[in-house]
């Protein structure tokens, strides 16, 4: 890589959210302006610079030059404009992504995808159906860690599992493992153990999948806050259709879980933060950068609007 960018980090957040006005933005920019913080007490010199991106609305895309690109959810179907050149570029990237990390894989640009992005990327390497659920999903949920995931350094604080906030429509199912291999990608978390008795069968989705190299992704919100959780679940629409759909025991019990730091908390805390930090320590050594030590876990800036 040129010397001149090793003087930069720059981060990307490609925000899938057509527009509409969501949460997600503002806890992409909490947990980005964290890392440039403690990217700069570790490296002094060192500039963090962030772009926001809108693909779907602007037809903005990531650029070559970005090194660590967050990919964000957003609202209506994956097949939404598909076809689209918003959409032809952005799946480009991802090839070019995996290609430059297939050639380079300790200079090369990192992207993680997080649910409409997930399922834009599930289509476009074919690894598994994607179908529209019956009934939106939505709550604070349990992701269970295969043991690849169980391995993959920004995932191993979780063990065999994590909570995290759900909100979709749409679900990959039916993994084709052969063509995800081909990839040299692997499952990284589903929404079943494979422990599980029939009887515990929570469902079939694909929750977490490194779809190839410098491609990781999760379905769930890994950005989600306390803040960002409670303006969606206290809003008298959306504790009435939880309620229906869950019953008002189990609201009760999502919401006062929001306060367990071991839940939505932990995977907020070090989730996002460690991958964008593993995957710099990742490029450190062609940019001369001194590499991170691991995050750690805050309960006050989960609790913390931004």
């Amino acid at each position: 890589m040129p010397s001149s960018r090793s003087n930069v980090v720059r981060v990307c957040l490609v925000d899938m959210n057509n527009g509409v006005a969501n949460q997600a933005t503002r806890c992409f920019r909490r947990i980005v302006d964290a890392f440039g913080k403690r990217v700069r007490e570790t490296n002094p010199t060192l500039e963090l610079v962030f772009k926001h991106v809108q693909p779907r609305n602007l037809g903005e895309l990531p650029s070559h030059d970005d090194d660590l690109v967050l990919s964000s959810g957003g609202p209506g179907s994956p097949f939404d404009g598909y076809d689209d050149p918003w959409c032809t570029g952005y799946r480009a990237f991802l090839d070019w992504v995996v290609e430059q990390n297939r050639a380079r894989p300790s200079e090369s640009t990192k992207m993680l995808v997080v649910c409409h992005s997930f399922e834009l990327a599930v289509v476009h390497f074919r690894i598994a159906e994607m179908r529209k659920r019956q009934s939106l999903k939505f709550g604070l949920m349990p992701a269970y860690m295969t043991s690849h995931g169980e391995s993959t350094d920004f995932l191993t604080p979780f063990g065999y599992r994590l909570f995290c906030w759900e909100h979709r429509n749409w679900e990959a199912v039916g993994l084709d493992a052969g063509a995800l291999a081909k990839h040299g990608g692997t499952l990284l978390a589903s929404e079943t153990h494979a422990t599980h008795d029939p009887g515990k069968h929570k469902g079939d989705a694909i929750l977490g999948v490194r779809f190839a190299p410098g491609v990781d992704g999760t379905q769930f919100h890994p950005e989600a806050d306390k803040p960002g959780v409670m303006n969606w679940i206290e809003r008298p629409e959306h504790k009435v259709a939880v309620q229906d759909a869950y019953g008002e025991a189990l609201y009760d019990r999502m919401v006062k879980s929001l306060a367990n730091p071991e839940r939505l908390a932990k995977t907020f805390a070090l989730l996002i933060p460690g991958w964008l930090t593993y995957r710099f320590n990742e490029l450190a050594p062609s940019r001369g950068w001194k590499p991170l030590a691991p995050p750690e876990q805050s309960d006050a800036e989960f609790d913390v609007a931004v």
